[in-house]
This record gives C-alpha cells, structure tokens and sequence, in this order.
C-alpha cells in the first residue's frame, strides 16, 4: 500500500478540477477523485487488516520516509496504525458525500470544490504523518480553505463567522507550534520523528510545559472548553459541504492530536493533568447539551451539541483508560459520520423550505419522506440509539471511565452521563416539530432528495450502521493502537 497515493490523488484531483472548462466537468472530476480516495482508505482498511492477520506486530505499518530538510532532521514521513486507519476512512466518506451533496453549487463553482478537495488533502497528510513538522504543516493547511469557504460562500454573518474561526483556530496551531518546538528543542536527539520521540524519555519539567500547550492547541479544534466559542459561528454560517467537514473531520484533528502526539509523547504530564481535562471536558459536554436545548435554528442546534458530543472525545483520553481512550477514537468516527449527516439533512431541508428555524416547519414527513427519515436516523444515533454509532461510541467511553473506582471519576461519569437525557430532549423535540404535524401551505408542493443527496446519505448512513451494528472491526483497529499509549501511561510512576 502506498500511503502517498492518499495525498497525491487528492491533490491531482484539485488541479484537474481548477482546469476543467464548465460546472459539470468540475463537479464530475470532483466526484470521480473523491470516489477514487474512498476506494484508497477501504483498500488501505483491508490491507492493514492483512497485515495485521498475518502476524505484524509493528506499530505503524506500510512506512514511507524521505528526507526533506536534513540539518533539521525532518522527514516526509508516512505510516499508519488502526487509529489512523480509521481517521482516513472517515475522512474518504465525509469528503466525498460533502461532493454529492454540493451538486447544486452555482456560485464559483470551480473554486469551491478545489478549497473543499484541499481541505481533504490537509486531513489525509495530517492523519498519515509520523514527522510532526509535517503534521503541523497538514494542520495548517486544513485552516485556510476553511475561511474561504464560510467566507464567500457562507450564509448570515459569514465574514464575522470565517475571521473568528480563522482567529481561534491560527491561535490554537501557534500553541502547537511553540509546543513542538519545544518538544524538538529539550529532545536528547533533536528531532521531529514521532517514533523516535517516543522512545525518548522527554524530562517531565518540559512535559509539564509542553503538555497543555499542545493539548490546549489541539484542543481548540476540538472544542475544548472554554475555547469552543467558533464552533457554531462557524458552523451555522458555512455552506452545507463547509460545515460537513469542520464538524466531521476538523474537529477531530484536534482530538487525533491531543491523543496521538500530546498523551502519546508525553505520558506523565498527561497523568498530571488528567483530573483538569476530565472537568473541562465533562462541562462542555453538559454546556453543550444544555445550550443546544435553548436553540430555534437546526443549524445551531447541531452545532453547539457538537460541542457536547466532542467532549467525549477529550473526556475519554482525559480518563487514561485502555477502554476510555478505544471509546474516544470510536466516538471521533461515529460523531464525524453522524453529523456530516445531520448538516447534510439540514442543507436538503434548507434549500427546499429556505428556513432553519423549527418553529416555522411541520409536517415534512408527509412531502419529504425520504430526508425526514435521515433526520430521524440521524437524530436517533446523536441520542444514542442501540444499533447505531453514538450507542457504542458513548458506552465504550463510559465504561472506561467506570473502570476507575474513586468518586471524582465516577462522578464526572455520572454527569457525562445525565447529558443523554438533555440529548433525548432537545432530538425529539426538533425532530416532532419539523416532522409531524400538518403541512403548512407554503411547503406542500416541494420535492424529496435528488439522486447526489440520496447517494450522499447512503454513504454515511453505511458508516453509521457497520459501527452500530458489527463495532467488533472498528474496537479490532484500534485497541492495539490504544495498547501502545496506555504501557507508556502505566510506566509513569
């Protein structure tokens, strides 16, 4: 499997596209590169399996490595484990369902789905990279298509949206900068190679400076709080496709870096700052259940329970469990999956009845049945529903936390917990309100999903099924991975 296949399609699909002549070849090549990526990450998925099967016990498999500035040791490095495996996976899905669902792209048509393919090729480099300054380097490339996107396609206070975004999330990588750096800086071997560091015994004065920066920098991608203010400017002001992703895929670089480099690296200063991220997380989690209760517009409602359903990600890592930190990467995919849906099915909504706001619809099962039946999938798996994603995300993530038996742990668990109710609320009540009821007079005549829309959905509703349903293949991927962190945890005294 050659890993560099995963950026360089991509990024052959975004100059492609910048040469066709009219909107249908743009948006044709689009689709066909997009296909192509998602046929990569299943290939990739099913010979990571094979490998695995047949008895390779490394950590990171099917490695690339060239040199690119030697004097500072850093490399293009590729490789991947189960964690990665599945992050590339989800990223192939969102990315080309966000394509399908942006089919009716008129404005600019060209210059959007080169930013949106970009945007892609920021993701796959950052999930594949084993050189951190070429994880950064991705990183940074994932932000600016980002503001561009809400910026001139965006809908409402869309500049505002797109300079605070830009702002928090430039604030949040200058953190991981300056961590980095420091890391490579105090590093007996000066170094940005991650497997190499992390078999460096880092001097704990630098992981208790390092440790926050980086998590802290990482997190505010993923919404930690009190850093999670861009998140439904952001999301409720880009277009359909724009918010598919930073809600899908952005926020969980964040997450993929607080575990992957933060805790992974610098195991004691994670365990010195376990009981902070457990508090930070488990008020976001309930902050963002409890703000998403008081919202009119769909659009914000998904967002700020984003804010809550990404607390477990943070939660999960804060809690240092083998199961916890499993449940984490699981909820990072079903989250992803599940909302690049519900943005999806509010775009469908929007672009037929030209409002987002609860109050003014009722009875879009009757003329709509096909989009209100994603709604009510989607709003069933963000509650938690046995047999879909959110279920088994959010009870790996419990029953890890469960595993320490003091009480500060299992209160902050208890209190994860009692956010499923406000979820089941605040989802039931939209869902009722848009879907039941008699037909106002204005929607009667509008038309159900198009062939792209139903597609898109297709896509990511296999995603949340095969988690739902068979999660043993995804817990199978990641475990090992989980393993690996959780024995350099163990060793810290």
């Amino acid at each position: 499997m050659n890993l560099s296949l995963l950026i360089l399609i991509p990024l052959i699909t975004a100059a492609a596209v910048l040469l066709m002549r009219n909107k249908q070849q743009v948006k044709w090549v689009a689709l066909v590169g997009t296909a192509i990526q998602l046929a990569l990450a299943l290939v990739l998925l099913f010979a990571y399996r094979n490998e695995v099967a047949s008895g390779n016990t490394n950590q990171f498999l099917f490695q690339q490595q060239y040199e690119w500035f030697p004097s500072w040791h850093i490399s293009f490095h590729l490789g991947v484990d189960g964690i990665s495996v599945v992050m590339v996976l989800l990223t192939s899905l969102v990315v080309i369902a966000g394509v399908l669902v942006s089919w009716n792209i008129e404005k600019m048509t060209k210059e959007f789905y080169f930013l949106l393919i970009l945007l892609s090729i920021g993701a796959y480099g950052f999930f594949l990279s084993l050189d951190l300054f070429i994880l950064f380097f991705f990183l940074e490339i994932a932000v600016i298509p980002k503001y561009l996107l809400i910026g001139i396609w965006g809908s409402g206070k869309k500049e505002y949206a797109a300079n605070k975004l830009a702002l928090m999330l430039m604030g949040g990588s200058a953190l991981v900068l300056v961590g980095l750096l420091g890391v490579y800086f105090s590093s007996e071997v000066r170094t940005f190679d991650l497997i190499k560091l992390s078999h460096l015994n880092i001097p704990v004065n630098i992981q208790m400076i390092c440790f926050p920066l980086l998590f802290v920098g990482f997190g505010v991608f993923t919404a930690l709080f009190p850093f999670h203010t861009w998140v439904p400017d952001g999301h409720s002001s880009a277009p359909t496709a724009g918010s598919m992703f930073l809600a899908g895929i952005s926020m969980k670089l964040g997450g993929y870096g607080c575990l992957r480099v933060a805790t992974y690296l610098m195991p004691e200063g994670a365990k010195q700052y376990a009981n902070i991220i457990i508090v930070l997380s488990t008020i976001a989690i309930l902050y963002g259940a409890f703000a998403t209760m008081m919202q009119k517009d769909l659009k914000y409602m998904n967002a700020y329970s984003s804010v809550s359903h990404v607390g477990f990600v943070l939660f999960g890592i804060g809690m240092l469990t083998k199961t916890a930190m499993t449940g984490a990467v699981i909820q990072m995919v079903s989250h992803g999956l599940m909302t690049a849906l519900f943005f999806a099915v509010i775009g469908m909504i929007y672009e037929r009845t030209h409002t987002r706001q609860v109050n003014e619809m009722g009875g879009l099962l009757k003329v709509m049945p096909f989009i209100t039946t994603l709604l009510f999938i989607v709003g069933l798996c963000s509650l938690g529903l046995p047999g879909l994603s959110g279920f088994v995300a959010e009870i790996t993530v419990f029953m890890g936390a469960w595993e320490h038996p003091d009480a500060f742990h299992r209160i902050a668990t208890i209190l994860a917990c009692m956010s499923i109710v406000v979820t089941a609320v605040y989802i039931l009540r939209a869902v009722s309100r848009t879907a039941m009821g008699s037909v106002k007079e204005s929607f009667a005549h509008i038309t159900d999903a198009k062939w792209n829309e139903r597609l898109a959905a297709i896509i990511l509703i296999a995603g949340i099924l095969a988690i739902g349903v068979a999660p043993f293949w995804i817990n199978d991927l990641i475990k090992p991975g989980a393993e690996i962190i959780m024995q350099k945890i163990m060793l810290v005294p």
